[in-house]
């Protein structure tokens, strides 16, 4: 069987990785005033890092319509694929997913599997790659979305924002944690929970939100077995490469990588978030 895989850009996956394994990638998009950017092609992280700082509304974002998810999979089936395995952020957090299942009806002559990765960023690309593997060494799609349901018991992911704000206006938080967290200017751990972002700690200050991801990871990464782990990071690149360097002397055993919060991401994080996930390979 011919499987294709797919997953929007909110995974914020290379394109050398995207191209190696043939993984396609449908973009949200981040909206400035009347102008709209799709994230990965009109606009890098770097771009909207730069645009943000000259625009002090807060963009919104927007997510692929049906009919864009309707063309990709009617692509995919004229290049000869049997089905697709379609990889998306959070359906707590936006819509794509539910489009990806939407359109995955309106196609014929192609099995579409919609997968809801609960989370975003490289925790999802994880997801992606480990997906595109699978296919190319020819497993079945129920074989890859059971060992991506599998990987979702050993995934663990943890961010800080420095600016709950964004969050909060975004609807990604309640307007009271932020206040709270403003006020007292704490450096709130989150997760992913339930599909939704939750505060899972409240810290002082970002150091010490660091060494307490640093701790979390530990009680994984102390066990000796193999690992893989990205840090993804908010425009924040040197803090990043160092905290890698850090970790991987400590850990030889897991393999690290580095990854971002793209624009669609970032419009809610917020400039100098910091994270850390990890699973079992």
């Amino acid at each position: 069987m011919k499987i294709a895989i797919v997953t929007d850009s909110t995974a914020y996956l290379p394109k050398d990785v995207r191209e190696r394994l043939g993984i396609r990638m449908i973009p949200l998009s981040v909206i400035f005033g009347d102008e709209t950017y799709r994230e990965e092609i009109d606009m890098t992280a770097d771009e909207f890092f730069v645009k943000i700082k000259q625009n002090p509304k807060l963009p919104t974002t927007s997510q692929p319509s049906v009919g864009e998810f309707v063309n990709l999979f009617t692509a995919i089936r004229e290049e000869g694929y049997d089905a697709v395995i379609s990889i998306h952020l959070s359906s707590g957090i936006s819509g794509t997913y539910q489009g990806a299942v939407t359109a995955g009806t309106m196609v014929d002559g192609l099995r579409v599997y919609a997968y809801d990765s609960e989370i975003s960023c490289m925790a999802q690309g994880f997801y992606a790659i480990e997906a595109a593997e699978m296919a190319k060494a020819g497993k079945m799609p129920e074989e890859i979305l059971a060992r991506l349901d599998e990987m979702k018991r050993t995934l663990r992911a943890y961010f800080m924002v420095d600016d709950l704000s964004h969050l909060q206006r975004g609807g990604r938080l309640t307007g009271a944690q932020a206040f709270i967290g403003g006020l007292l200017q704490i450096k709130p751990l989150l997760r992913f929970e339930n599909k939704v972002i939750v505060p899972f700690e409240k810290i002082r200050t970002r150091k010490k939100a660091i060494h307490r991801i640093e701790e979390l990871f530990a009680e994984d990464a102390e066990k000796g077995v193999p690992l893989k782990a990205a840090i993804i990071h908010a425009n924040q690149p040197d803090e990043a490469h160092r905290w890698r360097d850090e970790l991987s002397a400590r850990y030889p055993h897991v393999e690290f990588s580095i990854s971002y919060f793209g624009p669609v991401i970032a419009t809610h994080v917020g400039e100098g978030a910091l994270g850390l996930t990890w699973y079992q390979p």
